[in-house]
């Protein structure tokens, strides 16, 4: 089973449409990505701000930042 991830982002950051498209073949395989959009809340702009686009395992906590690959990613996810 494949872990729930949070995509850490905001509207109109192209990096950041990059890396959802580079994961829809993977949510379109089962993984559940939910999108935060940093810019609705204060604290995450000070933690994300500077290096958005963020995947971030929901089970470890674990954080994988841009630039990733899908090979990258597929790893992360193991």
């Amino acid at each position: 089973m494949k872990p729930e991830c949070q995509l850490f982002g905001t509207l109109g950051c192209h990096l950041c449409e990059v890396a959802e498209a580079l994961l829809m073949p993977f949510v379109e395989n089962g993984l559940l990505v939910e999108l935060i959009d940093i810019a609705e809340h204060e604290g995450l702009v000070e933690s994300y701000g500077l290096r958005i686009p963020v995947l971030r395992r929901c089970d470890t906590g674990a954080e994988l930042n841009w630039p990733f690959d899908a090979e990258e990613v597929v790893a992360f996810l193991r």
